[in-house]
C-alpha cells in the first residue's frame, strides 16, 4: 500500500484551525475582533459534529477561549496568520497508519504582506500534536491549493504550483511527480488560474488556490464556482474553468460530472470585486459548514448541496469577514482523518 490523502467526506478524527492574531491580515483591533468573532462562528459550527483543536498564538488562549467556549480544545503555539488549510499539514493515510504531509510554505509566493518565520512550522506542530510521523517536501504549496477524490486525482492551479513566485524551475511533470508521491493520487487536472480577487491588486489572495473555484463533491463528481455576470471578471473565469473541466476523466476513467454552483449575487466590495464563493465549504462528519453572505444565493447554493449531500446537515455562517481576509471557511479548516 501507499500513503494516500483521503478525500474530505471520508471520516475525520478531529478539525484542526488557527486562531487569528494580530498581523497585516487584521491590522486594526475592529478587524481582528471581527475575525475572531468569524473564526469562532466556524469553530462552533464543525464542534457540532467532530472535535475541534484550535492553535492559539502564545498567550492568546483566555480571549480565544471566551469566544469559543469549553468545547474547543486549545494549543498555544507561536503563530504569523490564522488559514490552517494552508500551514497545517496535509495528513495521509495507509491502511491504520496516519502521517502528516509537511509542504513548504513561503507566505503563498512571498506576498509583501505575508509574514511566515512561525507559519512555516505550524504543519510540525500539529503532526507532533497529533502523535504522526511527517514527510517533508521541497515544493511550495498550501492545502488550499489541492483538491482530491480520495481515488487517485487532484485538482491543481497552474499560477499556484507551477508560479515562479512558489516553484521557479519546475516543470510540470515534476510537480505532478511530488504531489503523486506525498499525497498518493495518479492523475492531476490542471486549471489555468484561480479567482480574480485571488491575485495582486485585490487585496489578499493566494495567487489562484482551486479550493475556491472547484472542488470534489464525490468521485467523478466536481463542483464549480459560476459567475454568471458579465459585469465581473470571474465570468470568464468560470467560463474558462468550466471548459478545461468539460470531458476531463479522473484517475479510474470515470468522465468528470460537473455541478456549477451559481456565485453570489454581489459583485463589489469597498476594495473591488470579491471573490464569494460557495465552493470554499468544509465536510465535516455528518455535516456541511458552508460559506454564507447574506446573499439571495445563499439558499439556493445551500439547496444544491443537501441534494448532493443528503445524509449530512447544512450550516451556513456568514463568511464575509474571512474573504475579507483573503479566504473563506475551508482556508481556515484543515481534516485530520480517521484511522
Amino acid at each position: 500500500m501507499t500513503f494516500r490523502m483521503p478525500a474530505e467526506w471520508a471520516p475525520h478524527e478531529r478539525t484542526w484551525m488557527a486562531w487569528p492574531g494580530p498581523n497585516p491580515t487584521f491590522a486594526t483591533e475592529r478587524e481582528l475582533a471581527d475575525a475572531r468573532a468569524a473564526w469562532a462562528s466556524v469553530a462552533r459550527a464543525v464542534r457540532r459534529f467532530e472535535p475541534v483543536t484550535m492553535v492559539v498564538g502564545t498567550g492568546q488562549s483566555a480571549s480565544a477561549r471566551a469566544l469559543l467556549g469549553p468545547d474547543v480544545d486549545l494549543v498555544e503555539r507561536d503563530l504569523d496568520d490564522a488559514w490552517m488549510r494552508d500551514i497545517g499539514p496535509t495528513f495521509v493515510r495507509d491502511g491504520d497508519r496516519l502521517a502528516a504531509v509537511d509542504w513548504t510554505f513561503n507566505g503563498w509566493g512571498a506576498q509583501e504582506w505575508a509574514r511566515w518565520d512561525h507559519d512555516a512550522k505550524v504543519a510540525r506542530h500539529v503532526a507532533d500534536l497529533a502523535g504522526v510521523p511527517v514527510h517533508s517536501s521541497p515544493l511550495v504549496n498550501e492545502g488550499g491549493g489541492i483538491h482530491v477524490d480520495g481515488e487517485g486525482t487532484v485538482l491543481l492551479t497552474d499560477t499556484v504550483q507551477l508560479g515562479p513566485e512558489r516553484n521557479p524551475g519546475w516543470t510540470r511533470e515534476q510537480v505532478e511527480a511530488e504531489i503523486h508521491a506525498r499525497i498518493g493520487t495518479t492523475k492531476a487536472i490542471w486549471l489555468p488560474r484561480g479567482l480574480t480577487a485571488d491575485y495582486p491588486g485585490h487585496g489578499f489572495g493566494t495567487l489562484g488556490h482551486v479550493d475556491i473555484v472547484a472542488a470534489f463533491a464525490a468521485p467523478g463528481v466536481v463542483l464549480v464556482h459560476a459567475q454568471r455576470d458579465p459585469a465581473h471578471p470571474d465570468f470568464e473565469v468560470s467560463k474558462e474553468v468550466v471548459a478545461t473541466l468539460t470531458g476531463q476523466t479522473d484517475a479510474r476513467g470515470r468522465t468528470l460530472r460537473l455541478v456549477e454552483v451559481p456565485a453570489p449575487t454581489a459583485l463589489k466590495d469597498d476594495e473591488g470585486f470579491v471573490d464569494h464563493s460557495y465552493i470554499n465549504h468544509y465536510l465535516c462528519n455528518g455535516g456541511v459548514v458552508l460559506c454564507a453572505f447574506g446573499d439571495p444565493n445563499d439558499e439556493i447554493a445551500a439547496g444544491i448541496f443537501r441534494g448532493l449531500f443528503p445524509d449530512r446537515t447544512v450550516t451556513l455562517v456568514d463568511a464575509r469577514t474571512i474573504f475579507a481576509g483573503g479566504g473563506g471557511i475551508h482556508c481556515i479548516t484543515q481534516q485530520q482523518p480517521k484511522v
